[in-house]
């Protein structure tokens, strides 16, 4: 009994794709979306809070970029963001990239310490780095289904190799993503649907990693072989690579940027 293989969908460059960029008005989701917005990609910059960030931003690039209100606590919110964002441009979404942070700065004297971590901080990050990924993917699949196949990454941590600061939700919640990550992979991929991860390092410098003393970017650029701490540009620049037509057969996977601190 023979086997006939899966389809395989062709891969639109990145100047022919709508991309949605969740928590995109600050931070590495501006520098993901500033990215692709460079590379001739049309952009929906979901943003919660910054409305002034990413409307700014929106505007640098007036026919290829819209700013798009969607709290991803509320998935209905996000699936009327991702009809209006598809009505505005008249295409599907094909690239999805969860980045979103829910109120988290890495500030390691501020973090729950293991005696005094709650249920509640669990939750919080829980809720942010899982169920929020997972309801944006569900909001696209209909149009990644209807375009014959699509992208999806997810933004990770290498703090679940190298807990150079020990943030126990956060990273928890992104060791989840990263599980989902590679089980998501494994159900779509027979639609034409890959799914990796891109985890950074501690990045210099975005919002949530502002408040972060110097001694920490220090100490973290003294064990990198770069010997200096990796850039929301950078980290982006590894995020085209898969939604590019490069990485038709990468699925499944996590890629760190971080300057070589973590190995393999």
């Amino acid at each position: 009994m023979s086997t006939q293989p899966a389809t395989v969908a062709r891969t639109p460059l990145i100047g022919e794709q709508l991309v949605l960029v969740t928590g995109a008005g600050r931070g590495l989701g501006r520098a993901i979306s500033h990215a692709f917005l460079s590379a001739g990609a049309r952009v929906l910059i979901n943003y919660h809070r910054s409305q002034e960030a990413a409307e700014q931003l929106a505007e640098q690039f007036p026919q290829q970029a819209l700013a798009l209100h969607a709290d991803l606590n509320q998935p209905e919110t996000l699936k009327e963001a991702v009809t209006a964002g598809e009505q505005h441009f008249g295409m599907p979404i094909t690239t999805l990239v969860n980045n979103a942070l829910f109120d988290f700065s890495f500030n390691g004297n501020a973090r729950a310490k293991a005696a005094d971590l709650s249920p509640s901080d669990l939750q919080r990050q829980f809720s942010g780095s899982v169920l929020a990924p997972v309801a944006a993917i569900q909001a696209v699949l209909p149009s990644m289904r209807a375009a014959g196949g699509g992208r999806v990454i997810n933004i990770g941590t290498n703090l679940f190799q190298h807990p150079v600061v020990p943030y126990h939700d956060y990273t928890a919640g992104k060791a989840a993503l990263l599980s989902l990550t590679r089980t998501f992979a494994e159900d779509l991929g027979p639609e034409g649907i890959n799914v990796n991860m891109v985890s950074g390092g501690l990045l210099r410098t975005t919002d949530a990693s502002a408040a972060t003393p110097a001694d920490v970017f220090d100490y973290i650029a003294a064990g990198t072989p770069t010997r200096r701490v990796t850039t929301p540009e950078e980290l982006a620049d590894a995020v085209l690579f898969f939604a590019s037509e490069w990485a038709r057969g990468v699925t499944g996977q996590n890629l760190i940027v971080d300057g070589g601190l973590v190995k393999g």
